[in-house]
C-alpha cells in the first residue's frame, strides 16, 4: 500500500482547512428522521386470535407512544394447515388474509389509522403491510 500523499492531496488539503466552508452536521439530519418513527411486529407462528389481539395491543401502544409507521409481518401462509381443512376459508384463516380484515373492522383500531398499505419487499413483500397512524392530539 502507498502511504505518500501528493502534491495535489497537499494543497487541497490546506486550502480545505483554510476555507470558510462548513461542513453539513449529520447530527442534525438524524433529528429530522427521528419524527418519522417506525415499529414492526412479526407473527409468524402466532394462532389466529394470539395474531388479533397481539395487533391489538401493538397498535394501540404504538399510538401512544406516537410511532408514525407500523410494519405488520403476517407471513405468506405457505406452511398454514388450514388449507387441509375443507371448512375453513382458506382467505381468512391465514393471517395474511385475517389480520388486515380485522383491523379494518375494528372502528376503535381505525380510529387511530390512516392508512394500511402493501409493504416493500424490504420489508417482508407480500408477507407484510404498512400501517399509518394518525398524530396523537395533544
Amino acid at each position: 500500500m502507498n502511504f505518500d500523499i501528493s502534491d495535489k492531496d497537499k494543497k487541497d488539503w490546506e486550502n480545505f482547512i483554510l476555507s470558510e466552508e462548513k461542513l453539513p452536521n449529520k447530527d442534525t439530519k438524524l433529528k429530522i428522521k427521528k419524527n418519522s418513527s417506525t415499529r414492526s411486529i412479526d407473527l409468524h407462528g402466532y394462532t389466529l386470535d394470539h395474531a388479533h389481539e397481539a395487533c391489538k395491543e401493538f397498535i394501540f401502544k404504538s399510538y401512544a407512544d406516537k410511532i408514525n409507521k407500523l410494519i405488520i409481518v403476517t407471513g405468506k401462509g405457505l406452511h398454514s394447515e388450514n388449507e387441509k381443512n375443507p371448512y375453513v376459508s382458506k382467505d381468512l384463516s391465514i393471517l395474511k388474509y385475517s389480520v388486515p380484515n380485522y383491523i379494518k373492522k375494528n372502528s376503535d383500531l381505525m380510529r387511530l389509522i390512516r392508512e394500511i398499505s402493501d409493504a416493500t419487499i424490504e420489508d417482508g413483500g407480500e408477507g407484510a403491510f404498512y400501517i399509518y397512524l394518525k398524530k396523537k392530539n395533544k
